[in-house]
């Protein structure tokens, strides 16, 4: 017996004439929605919405306004002879109990919405006997501001003393800086009422002592106390009217255009997608993939086909879930504008709301983070790592014979150079992101910088409202020249000089993709090691040449590094070689360790955070923290066995998504300390069954890359952090390269609000048909103000020559 979430009668016809499997459950759901009657009580209406890919449309389902029925049938093949569900006297006892036992699964659907996220409110303790203070404060009908930093969104009236104050940020877009919890902290002032929420009807009331969200029902009283009348209260967006004179300066309000009465748009390619809670990373990733023609041909155009050849449980199979949600943005079929009886059940509902339509990625998402730590959490994830994470997941799963990912795919020629004997060694390397870093000593605007950070410092002293914000402005060219320069490399091994020495390496592009994949580096680290955003503003050009950091690969003159293994000191005592040899080659760096213990980690992770990343200093080892701080074994001391075997889950460095059999993480490190590329370090230890000696004899004898030795899959380059380099696991082929001139053109780019890639807010902005369309999670409006300053990753299209 099949079920059959997201596909229509016909796919299933299909199925059936494939396997000759013949009987199906279908499942049905009725919407009873309660819609306002005459007499002011509640006329059912009934509406059908059928389980197959209409339930991941957007109707919000727990809303008190529906209730449901539920039908489930059996649908014989080939008549379609139906069996109403539940039938005991029809069916055999094995029958009755499989339907039973799939009707009570629990879906993806189920396990995301839990029922306790329906529960009512209750009154909170504190609202009877709540003290308020006779401090004189009236608030203002709107216009509001926090008192302690310049935000004018997701802001808190505390029902004690009148503080007007932010709250944290949320993944619908909402946010701040957690001012109104600071306040309970400070003071104890338990309730606070959001403000713009407020209506004749009630507010939202949140208790910090209670940790929850509660019913007042003194409300009024305590609102009055600050001049505010209920009665004459309405909601509005982020408590201001039209008529409110507001600047637009916080990253929250100028990337999602708030403020702004956008126009919505309708059909195909314009098609919202449901935030799952803290999801916005993935729907931004995913719209701005399936804006690309290569990836819409390989997984729509061949929805028939994937549909077709899917396997019996197509909820695991990573192309039937790529064509359904491609299928869901692009047909139109979740993005149409309401009809004008809807309008008038709008108006008569006094719901002026634009009808929000869109898909609910639900079972997309189950599938593409399964067995992921991170992007199976509830957490905000980074949009760049996602990116890869999918990229990963299209190489593993090829469709057909194209491969959509080939046009993000190129290629970068790495030449590094050791400072002594200016020789030179060359190679070449897969990646699919360009890493552009912030060139901040080349800001424009530094003497208004300076002043305003004495202003804010002094605001903040004084607890005074901040001076309006100031963005560093930094020149595009100047982060184009800060990638080209030459960088050091740490613990380079000359071949030359068959010792350590000082290197460095250039970096140019050995060829251009069809798509280029811009990330700026905006996350960095501060003085004290803890991570931070750059808030800053690169005028990013329309149209992009970096012909001139095309590669041009040994030039006359140039003399290349010999083919010399380092001298490798085998102990007498065979038991203890290879630990022995990782030790003293892989010394602990004490100093980067004491780094990390004093910002509060245990001593002993911070060891391995160090010995894993390969001394590669303290902002690296701080990442793998980060990645690794929930295992179990986190802070256990750090055990090596005598083959290089590490005891520690943490052997995969920095996070290294979905791959399995990987060589030890120690051994990779020595041999990129010594220059060679990380690609070919691990290549090396598969082919010699991770034996390091021989591994360094087969890179030497190895010049160039066999044609019939599998590509290494290198998803994580240690000297970037967190980019990955992914070389197609497709057989004994070489990764595909589209090469062509580097001349490109902005159609799209992922933003970012917040102050880390772990909290905040992603929207997208894409170029359609002429103009800009931003895309916040199910909001897809016509953009005004594309603020293509502010964008994290950008994507380019290749013009044509």
């Amino acid at each position: 017996m099949n079920t059959f979430l997201g596909f229509g009668r016909e796919h299933i016809e299909r199925h059936y004439r494939k396997t000759g499997q013949c009987v199906y459950m279908h499942l049905k759901r009725h919407v009873i929605e309660k819609v306002p009657g005459a007499s002011g009580g509640a006329l059912p209406k009934r509406r059908n919405a059928k389980l197959f890919l209409d339930l991941e449309t957007n109707g919000d389902l727990s809303s008190d306004d529906f209730e449901y029925e539920d039908e489930a049938k059996l649908v014989i093949f080939p008549d379609h002879y139906e069996i109403s569900l539940p039938n005991i006297e029809e069916l055999p006892a094995l029958v009755t109990i499989a339907c039973d036992a799939l009707l009570s699964a629990k879906s993806p659907y189920r396990k995301q919405d839990p029922d306790s996220w329906e529960e009512e409110l209750q009154a909170s303790k504190h609202a009877k006997t709540l003290v308020q203070l006779d401090n004189g404060v009236r608030i203002p009908p709107s216009g509001w501001k926090c008192s302690k930093c310049d935000l004018r969104e997701n802001l808190w009236l505390n029902l004690t003393d009148g503080s007007v104050l932010c709250g944290k940020w949320f993944f619908d877009g909402s946010g701040g800086n957690g001012h109104a919890l600071e306040h309970y902290k400070e003071m104890g002032y338990p309730l606070a009422v959001k403000l713009g929420t407020i209506t004749p009807d009630g507010a939202d009331v949140y208790s910090f002592d209670e940790e929850e969200p509660v019913l007042d029902p003194h409300i009024a009283k305590h609102l009055a106390h600050f001049g505010i009348d209920m009665l004459q209260m309405q909601v509005t967006e982020n408590g201001l009217r039209d008529n409110d004179i507001k600047p637009r300066v916080s990253e929250w309000e100028v990337i999602q255009e708030a403020g702004m009465k956008l126009k919505p748009m309708y059909g195909p390619g314009y098609t919202g997608m449901k935030n799952l809670g803290n999801s916005c990373y993935l729907n931004a990733v995913m719209q701005a993939i399936f804006s690309i023609p290569e990836f819409q041909r390989a997984y729509v155009g061949n929805l028939p086909r994937i549909f077709d050849y899917s396997p019996l449980d197509p909820t695991q199979d990573f192309n039937t879930q790529m064509a359904k949600l491609g299928h869901g943005l692009l047909s139109g079929q979740y993005s149409k504008p309401p009809v004008k009886s809807e309008l008038i059940e709008q108006v008569m509902k006094e719901e002026h709301k634009p009808q929000l339509n869109g898909i609910s990625p639900r079972m997309f998402k189950a599938f593409i983070s399964k067995d992921h730590p991170e992007f199976s959490s509830n957490r905000q994830q980074d949009a760049q790592e996602f990116f890869l994470h999918l990229i990963n997941l299209v190489e593993r799963n090829p469709v057909g014979s194209e491969n959509p990912s080939d046009v993000f795919r190129f290629l970068v020629e790495e030449r590094t150079q050791c400072c002594q004997s200016r020789k030179v060694r060359y190679t070449e390397r897969v990646d699919y992101i360009m890493q552009l870093p912030v060139a901040m000593e080349a800001a424009t605007n530094k003497d208004e910088l300076i002043a305003y950070e004495l202003k804010r410092r002094e605001a903040e002293a004084a607890r005074r409202a901040p001076p309006e914000l100031v963005r560093a402005k930094i020149p595009f060219s100047a982060c184009l020249q800060a990638f080209s320069e030459p960088n050091n490399v740490d613990d380079f091994w000359s071949s030359a000089l068959q010792a350590k020495s000082a290197g460095v390496k250039t970096s140019r592009f050995a060829s251009f993709p069809e798509y280029l994949v811009v990330q700026i580096k905006k996350f960095t680290f501060g003085l004290d090691w803890v991570p931070k955003k750059l808030d800053v503003s690169i005028e990013m050009p329309d149209i992009l040449d970096i012909n001139h950091l095309r590669a041009v690969g040994l030039q006359p003159g140039e003399e290349e590094l010999p083919d010399v293994a380092p001298p490798i000191i085998i102990p007498d005592d065979p038991k203890d070689r290879m630990m022995n040899h990782f030790m003293d080659s892989l010394d602990i760096d004490e100093s980067a360790v004491m780094q990390l213990a004093e910002m509060g980690f245990p001593l002993e992770a911070c060891r391995k955070a160090v010995y894993y990343t390969g001394n590669l200093g303290a902002e690296v080892a701080f990442n793998w923290i980060i990645a690794h701080m929930e295992e179990p074994d986190f802070a256990e001391p750090l055990a090596i066995s005598a083959f290089g075997g590490v005891a520690s889950t943490g052997v995969a460095g920095l996070g290294a998504v979905g791959l399995d059999n990987q060589p030890p993480e120690e051994m990779v490190a020595i041999i990129i300390s010594m220059g060679f590329q990380r690609n070919v370090a691990i290549q090396a230890l598969k082919t010699t069954n991770n034996n390091l000696e021989r591994a360094l004899e087969w890179i030497f004898s190895h010049p160039e890359p066999e044609e019939e030795s599998e590509p290494a899959l290198d998803v994580m380059d240690m000297e970037n952090n967190v980019n990955a380099n992914i070389l197609a696991a497709t057989g004994s082929e070489e990764p595909r390269i589209k090469d062509g001139p580097g001349r490109y053109e902005l159609f799209g780019f992922i933003s970012h609000m917040g102050t880390s890639t772990m909290s905040g807010h992603y929207v997208c902005h894409l170029k359609k048909e002429g103009r800009w369309v931003i895309y916040n999670d199910l909001k897809v409006c016509a953009s005004e103000r594309p603020p293509k300053d502010l964008g994290y990753i950008y994507f380019y299209h290749r013009i044509p020559s």
